[in-house]
């Protein structure tokens, strides 16, 4: 079994300690408009991306999945960079936003003229088995995301078209769940599109904290991703004791087996520096890649989680969805 990275196969026993949903490089779409105040500094961003992979591999990190959607900044060229001079493995995504922040007047307007979910199948199926562009890089995952309340019938095409290609190539696929909504119904639709749950992750899972909510979702088979620590009390975005809680529930049910951490971090923004009120900064203070490393881990360690159950969910879940 191997993990398709940015510069090739990797052997799934060879992944490590992974973070299953990170972003290297993001922007919001609509960045691409705004050059003339908010260029991209390619040496610049590069310096600070490989200085972070750095840090990460010196935690004892060795993989990142590059969770970035295609019309969100993705740059598998770029991510090859950060990996060669880093030495750390990344995983690129193949895939799109969410119907309220995603790319949806370009899709929506070919989805009017022509078949939309054989376009989408195939522009999945190409950057997964052969490459992105003329990188000749293949997407290691399939990245899909629905709205809070619904998976729109626009946000569904994806979700049919990843299922397909998962299907008849194995590539994994991970998801993003808008403010700890559609775990269930998103679990529900890829399996019932004859997805494999067991390659299949759920998102920004930890965004609810019933834990009914994350057995509901569980009871499809797949597994779910407790992956925005450390960003917390704003909407969406519980705080993480409230968090933990939830996790100990769920492990003390005995899923160890399909749980994975992560933190959704943002080491460069693309586009103009983001000017953040001073009342969001307590919220962000803790949302940065070694979060889980310096904090989370040892608190869990201190509340009774055994290190053979911190190694299931950091390093023998992401060998098995990812290899």
């Amino acid at each position: 079994m191997t993990a398709q990275t940015v510069t090739g196969p990797v052997p799934a026993d060879q992944m490590g300690f992974t973070l299953p949903h990170e972003h290297v490089i993001f922007g919001y779409p609509g960045y691409q408009g705004d050059v003339t105040l908010g260029a991209f500094d390619h040496a610049a961003a590069l310096d600070e991306c490989v200085r972070v992979a750095g840090t990460l591999r010196s935690r004892g990190v060795q993989t990142v999945v590059d969770a970035t959607p295609n019309e969100c900044g993705r740059n598998p060229a770029f991510l090859r960079e950060v990996s060669e001079r880093s030495g750390l493995n990344i995983l690129c995504s193949s895939g799109f936003y969410y119907e309220g922040e995603g790319a949806t007047a370009y899709f929506k307007f070919r989805f009017s003229l022509t078949d939309g979910f054989s376009e989408v199948y195939e522009m999945m199926l190409r950057e997964v088995t052969e490459g992105i562009g003329t990188t000749g890089i293949r997407a290691g995952v399939l990245k899909l995301a629905s709205s809070r309340d619904e998976i729109s019938p626009y946000e569904r095409v994806f979700f049919r078209a990843a299922a397909r290609v998962q299907r008849e190539t194995g590539v994994p696929i991970i998801t993003h769940t808008q403010e700890g909504r559609q775990g269930p119904q998103q679990a529900e639709l890829l399996v019932g599109e004859g997805a494999d749950p067991g390659r299949v992750m759920i998102g920004h899972m930890d965004g609810n904290t019933d834990p009914d909510y994350h057995r509901e979702t569980l009871k499809h088979g797949v597994n779910i991703a407790f992956d925005r620590l450390g960003l917390q009390g704003l909407v969406g975005t519980p705080m993480d004791t409230d968090r933990l809680r939830v996790l100990e529930a769920l492990l003390g049910d005995g899923h160890a087996g399909r749980i994975l951490l992560s933190h959704d971090s943002i080491w460069h923004w693309l586009g103009r520096p983001l000017p953040l009120p001073e009342a969001i900064l307590p919220a962000i203070k803790d949302w940065h890649p070694t979060h889980l490393m310096d904090d989370i881990l040892p608190e869990l360690l201190r509340r009774g989680i055994s290190q053979e159950q911190i190694d299931q969910m950091t390093v023998k879940n992401p060998a098995r969805v990812f290899g």
